[in-house]
């Protein structure tokens, strides 16, 4: 009986401070705002960026499916060019020599050199730009935490595999690459949230007026800063929105291997 209220407890206990700390946050904001005569340039009231996202619901979804459709595609190619630069790195010494420092140099150019440069070699009629500036930003985190991952398997796991003559690609398909799982999903949970920042700014260098930056810079542009705040919530919900989807994806892929242990 104390164990069951112990676990019904934990959820409230896990729930209740950030909610408390949410909604006291939102009231403290809403009397400053008021009691203090904010201009709604400076920081608009909660109540005008609920009631400008409720007006504009169908806008938002719009923009954000165009952002979130071109911060996925990017999180995709990035993450699969992560793993599979990871592979290669780690089974050939001279390919994690090339393969690093590029790697490194990638993750340190900056979006806001990066969008326009890309603008300006492709088409800005299309998405393209855009998604190859997200898949740059994916590519790094996913190729750290997967080359690392990959690289933790005891060195006793690898020689039993290659006394049984396994070969050098099926021992990191089979011992390596799920002992890596941890690093790979701690990678996609940065990855996750940045494709969106990365998406989201590009599209403030031009380009197709569709997503959820060129509305934020418009918005602002027109001094309807309660609808810019709104749009900035939308674009924090897809965020949201794609770290939920991977530690969904995280937990599916936990559950089959903790089961089998279990019944071991």
């Amino acid at each position: 009986m104390k164990a069951a209220l112990s676990a019904g407890a934990l959820p409230l206990r896990t729930v209740l401070p950030p909610l408390v700390f949410g909604v006291g946050g939102l009231a403290l904001w809403q009397l400053l705002t008021v009691a203090a005569g904010v201009p709604s340039f400076l920081l608009p009231a909660p109540t005008a960026i609920a009631r400008e996202f409720t007006d504009n619901f169908g806008r938002i979804v719009d923009a954000a499916s165009a952002t979130g459709k071109n911060a996925l595609i990017g999180l995709l190619l990035g993450a699969v060019l992560g793993i599979a630069a990871a592979m290669l790195a780690v089974r050939f010494r001279l390919v994690d020599g090339l393969l690093t420092p590029l790697a490194a140099a990638a993750a340190a150019v900056p979006i806001v050199a990066l969008a326009p440069l890309l603008n300006s070699m492709y088409s800005t009629t299309t998405d393209t730009p855009r998604r190859i500036v997200v898949t740059i930003v994916v590519f790094f985190p996913m190729f750290v935490s997967t080359a690392r991952g990959l690289r933790q398997v005891p060195q006793v796991q690898s020689d039993l595999m290659a006394s049984y003559a396994a070969g050098g690609w099926r021992i990191t398909r089979t011992v390596r690459l799920p002992a890596a799982m941890p690093y790979l999903f701690t990678g996609l949970r940065i990855a996750a949230p940045g494709a969106v920042i990365a998406a989201i700014i590009a599209e403030y260098f031009g380009g197709l007026q569709n997503g959820l930056g060129s509305r934020i810079t418009s918005a602002a542009a027109n001094t309807a800063y309660p609808r810019a705040w709104a749009y900035v919530a939308g674009a924090m919900l897809v965020g949201l929105l794609f770290l939920a989807a991977v530690l969904l994806l995280e937990q599916l892929t936990r559950r089959p291997r903790n089961t089998f242990w279990r019944t071991k």
